[in-house]
């Protein structure tokens, strides 16, 4: 095949991805483990036919208007909240990500973080490694009940139907809340659909899995918090701006909520003197819902394929703004 592209990739991606792309084209990467430069990013992107991206790059219509020549844009990351999509599609670009592969990877994470939040693991943790540990206690480091207890999952799309799976291992009453009723998630998961209040003021639990939009930002805020029992805990796996970083220390802090478990956060990556780092009852996480080697590597694989596609003249097997192709 005759090498005729120019391919922007802006983070190393794991696997033999890049051995992929250059049958294709020849390939640019920025090495270094941090975002690419905002100035050195719009510099390589002139002239570019490829891109392929990550969550933690902004791909906006400006960014777009400097690479006329781009044909595709391929993100190792299921959302795309990072990507204008519309003015993408407006420019006749194809946006590929990688939906469905880290499903159950980051189902499990979510679950996890729950049960950590609710069993004080990262508090029993510290308190062993700082010699606290003397002898038993009958009150010593008491946590929350999770089995026989009520879960609510705040968007019921992939992950949130994987995480109800789940939750009925342990026994538990799974209720969700999102804009549309799923009533053939309610038949085949057992879940019961309540609004958003409703389920905050049930839940012993609540899981946030709901996509990044302007209307979801900031959902979680001190009103919603103040819904939730004192008892229960919340644990935000999807996006960090969905929930407000600064209401939620303020409810930990004055024991409005019992605890949270984070693996995203606002900022993102939180400053390490954020007041949330300072409560014992947060467990912060650096984004890991997808971090196993299959998955990830499965991942890149994935974009690779979409760019690939995109580049030979293909439509692209996974691309989050279909409507491209119709134009």
């Amino acid at each position: 095949m005759v090498v005729d592209h120019r391919i922007v990739v802006t983070r190393r991606p794991p696997g033999g991805t890049l051995d992929w792309l250059t049958s294709v084209g020849a390939v640019w990467t920025w090495d270094e483990n941090r975002p690419i430069p905002d100035s050195l990013f719009s510099s390589e992107i002139v002239g570019a036919t490829g891109l392929y991206c990550m969550l933690t790059d902004r791909i906006d219509a400006d960014l777009l208007d400097l690479a006329p020549d781009l044909l595709a844009v391929s993100q190792m990351a299921v959302g795309v909240d990072n990507i204008d999509l519309r003015a993408a599609t407006e420019r006749g670009i194809p946006v590929g990500h990688t939906p469905d592969v880290l499903t159950e990877t980051t189902a499990d994470h979510a679950f996890g973080l729950m049960l950590a939040t609710a069993r004080r693991l990262s508090e029993a943790s510290d308190f062993v490694r700082a010699g606290g540990w003397k002898q038993w206690e009958p009150e010593l480091l008491l946590g929350a009940e999770v089995h026989g207890t009520t879960l609510g999952i705040i968007g019921l799309g992939r992950i949130g139907k994987a995480v109800a799976r789940r939750a009925s291992g342990f026994g538990m009453k799974a209720l969700y809340s999102q804009r549309t009723p799923d009533p053939v998630a309610e038949a085949g998961l057992g879940v019961q659909y309540r609004s958003l209040d409703a389920l905050l003021g049930e839940s012993d639990h609540v899981i946030v899995l709901a996509a990044l939009t302007d209307e979801t930002k900031g959902m979680i805020d001190s009103k919603a918090l103040a819904l939730m029992k004192p008892t229960a805990t919340l644990v935000n796996a999807a996006r960090g701006p969905l929930v407000d970083s600064d209401a939620l220390a303020e409810a930990l802090s004055r024991g409005i909520i019992f605890g949270a478990g984070l693996d995203v956060t606002d900022p993102e990556p939180i400053p390490v003197d954020h007041p949330l780092l300072a409560l014992p009852n947060c467990l912060v996480v650096p984004h890991i819902g997808s971090a196993t080697f299959r998955t990830r590597v499965h991942m890149a694989e994935m974009a690779a394929a979409n760019l690939v596609a995109a580049l030979s003249g293909e439509r692209m097997p996974h691309c989050a703004n279909p409507e491209v192709y119709e134009k």
